[in-house]
């Protein structure tokens, strides 16, 4: 293989070619939050609020700390606490469970299917009982769940459906912007997203005034009116340099993810070897590819291979939710979730972010597709 071409190791994530092609525009947006010394809440916070409502084609946006928080706030907002049960993937980042457990909730952990590795909507009436109250669906790596699915399971066992889209600012589900159809939808703005802010942010979106109404008062410790706190609430405000960056970052996401698209559609297209699967693409779905994740049976190998060629591929993630010490208490074991289990020991996430060369993609292909398993 000839490597030439390639003189540094290709990063599975790199945020400095963007931060480098917006620098000066963050900066004079930093200027103004500086001069109005509008550093947490405020008139900057507002203006992205507004900015991301109409880019998720929601009526209302609310920023906050970070993600986690976003799913804290969200399962409060929907009355969920101490007794109540709430159905999420197991194959997805810890904090969506977090956001249930706490509210003294409990996450019950479910499978995802074998090609999509999405919630998988068959599995879901078995874990339901008379305490659940929600279902969580994520977007995992960019790719929306089957919303119809999930939706009409909770339409018809009378439950919160709630979106996590994390991973998934500006996907759609059947043409529609993802953070439309649940409740809520919960964001992360952590810098290697999508979107990310240059610091820690998060946000929800919702159509219901009511649940926005009770997010800006939870956000900002239980107060509309400053110092009358009409319930126990957090300090969890979004900050305005980080919505600065966010507000500039904005304008720019829709050509950012139509790079990753065309990064991604290359992967699926050209990546022609047996003993790698790639994650099935749904015709309604249309990814932002936040990650893009494959499977292998030697991971090891691969990933040996990979470094040796150049490649620093990521992993997202080696452990299922409900197999992580943190909820053990709960009982689960081994084959409770056998595609969420296959899926965290064998797979691997490859290079992807919009400034990635044709060349280093190219590269990436090659490597993949003259891998062998010995």
């Amino acid at each position: 293989m000839n490597n030439s071409a390639i003189q540094e190791k290709i990063s599975c994530l790199d945020l400095k070619g963007q931060h480098q092609q917006i620098k000066e525009e963050v900066f004079k947006a930093f200027e103004k939050v500086y001069e109005n010394t509008a550093f947490s809440g405020g008139t900057f916070v507002e203006e992205f609020e507004n900015n991301f409502a109409t880019f998720c084609q929601t009526k209302y946006a609310v920023g906050v700390n970070n993600g986690t928080s976003a799913l804290h706030l969200a399962m409060i907002a929907l009355g969920i606490g101490k007794g109540d049960e709430v159905i999420i993937p197991a194959n997805t980042f810890i904090a969506t469970a977090w956001g249930v457990s706490y509210t003294g909730a409990t996450p019950v952990f479910a499978d995802c299917t074998s090609n999509t590795w999405q919630l998988d909507a068959s599995k879901l009436e078995e874990k339901i009982t008379p305490n659940t109250k929600a279902i969580i669906g994520v977007h995992l790596y960019g790719q929306p769940f089957d919303i119809d699915a999930v939706s009409l399971i909770c339409k018809k066992n009378n439950l919160f459906l709630l979106e996590d889209a994390a991973q998934a600012h500006g996907a759609k589900y059947k043409l529609s912007s993802v953070g439309s159809f649940g409740e809520m939808a919960c964001f992360s703005f952590y810098p290697g997203k999508n979107l990310g802010a240059c610091g820690e942010a998060g946000g929800i979106v919702t159509n219901n005034e009511n649940y926005y109404k009770h997010l800006l008062s939870l956000r900002n410790h239980g107060s509309i009116v400053r110092y009358y706190h009409n319930e126990i609430g957090f300090n969890m405000r979004m900050g305005g340099l980080e919505a600065a960056s966010l507000n500039v970052k904005l304008k720019y996401l829709p050509n950012w993810n139509d790079r990753r698209r065309e990064i991604g559609k290359r992967y699926q297209q050209e990546i022609k070897n047996d003993i790698i699967k790639l994650q099935a693409q749904p015709n309604w779905s249309q990814s932002v590819y936040h990650l893009f994740v494959i499977t292998t049976e030697n991971r090891e190998g691969l990933i040996k291979y990979l470094n040796e060629n150049n490649i620093s591929p990521g992993l997202h993630y080696p452990v299922p939710c409900h197999l992580q010490e943190a909820y053990a208490h709960l009982g689960y074991k081994e084959g409770d979730c056998p595609n969420a289990e296959y899926l965290a020991n064998h797979c691997l996430s490859l290079p992807m972010y919009a400034e990635l060369t044709d060349m280093e993609v190219g590269h990436v292909i090659e490597v993949l597709n003259e891998y062998r398993n010995v």
